[in-house]
């Protein structure tokens, strides 16, 4: 004897626009996900154009191979830029895209949010 398990269909979000916000999200999340792109993102934002040598040095605790995935990455994605300076060594300069500007106000939501749940946290020890 077979026992079937009927699969319940979703009542809050299976709505046309929760399913497209829900889409927008898992793709936001996929390109910001880790632990350093945020990090980075801020610091090109309040930077401007920074090298290589410079994201290292801002960017407390990444790797030289991490950095340099994090930023291919990004740039893969049109949130930054990077320029080959024609100089003796070459050097490169990094620069926050306008797409990457718009990130800004949600670097900063997000920032406040985890102060006031940080403290929110502490408070309940």
């Amino acid at each position: 004897m077979s026992i079937k398990l009927m699969k319940k269909n979703a009542l809050i979000n299976n709505t046309p626009i929760c399913q497209l916000r829900m889409l927008a999200i898992r793709d936001a999340m996929s390109i910001l996900s880790g632990k350093w792109k945020f990090h980075i993102l801020g610091t090109l934002i309040e930077g401007d154009k920074l090298g290589f040598m410079d994201l290292l040095r801002e960017v407390n605790g990444i790797g030289t191979k991490m950095l340099s995935k994090e930023l291919q990455d990004l740039e893969a994605n049109h949130l930054v830029s990077r320029t080959v300076m024609n100089t003796k060594p070459i050097t490169v300069e990094y620069t926050i895209t306008k797409h990457g500007k718009t990130l800004s106000p949600i670097i900063e939501e997000l920032a406040n949010w985890g102060i006031e749940y940080r403290k929110s946290i502490l408070e309940t020890k």
